[in-house]
């Protein structure tokens, strides 16, 4: 009964966490869009959405029972809250240098930027993959995450602006909000 108790907990503070933060992060992206670069608020925001990021998928795996999401779920969700502790210290450098926008940060971090994303994107379609096994939470969610993971990579091989990354977050960002609200409602 305790665990149980535990574990409701766990899941109600997990799918809390995950519509809030990718919220706030869309929120940031559409802020960062609308002002055509950073801002004080801007970057704030988007640190305070990538606090919790790092721990969005490992509580979704801690709150799955059965079936297991199994070691391709685990290490998925480590690479990909790896990929944002990375993404909130680039967050303060931003703040820190007053970077302007999100082409001069990139250029300001070079390949350890892409590295970061590479790991986030690796660690997002590893977790995607084995929650798709899993059926556990509703396929489209999974889709939602996967699918904005695809397109970050597509947009970062293609010459597209750098804001055209926002599409690809707003995604990911859709299917980790609905994840967190099919938390809520089992």
């Amino acid at each position: 009964m305790h665990q149980d108790r535990q574990r409701s907990r766990l899941r109600l503070v997990v799918g809390i966490a995950a519509i809030v933060a990718p919220a706030l992060h869309t929120a940031s992206d559409a802020l960062e869009w609308q002002q055509g670069g950073f801002s004080t608020v801007q970057l704030w925001l988007n640190y305070a959405a990538f606090l919790p990021m790092p721990w969005l998928l490992l509580g979704i795996h801690a709150v799955h029972r059965e079936p297991r999401l199994g070691i391709p779920g685990l290490v998925g969700a480590l690479l990909y809250g790896a990929a944002f502790v990375y993404f909130s210290h680039s967050t303060l450098v931003a703040l820190e240098g007053r970077v302007l926008n999100y082409e001069l940060l990139w250029q300001q971090l070079g390949g350890a930027y892409t590295f970061w994303g590479g790991v986030m994107i690796a660690g997002g379609l590893s977790f995607a993959w084995a929650a798709w096994r899993a059926a556990w939470l509703p396929r489209a969610t999974v889709a939602l995450l996967a699918a904005g993971l695809a397109l970050n990579m597509a947009l970062a091989l293609l010459p597209a602006p750098d804001i055209a990354q926002t599409l690809g977050s707003t995604l990911r960002n859709v299917g980790l909000m609905a994840m967190g609200a099919a938390l809520l409602r089992r």
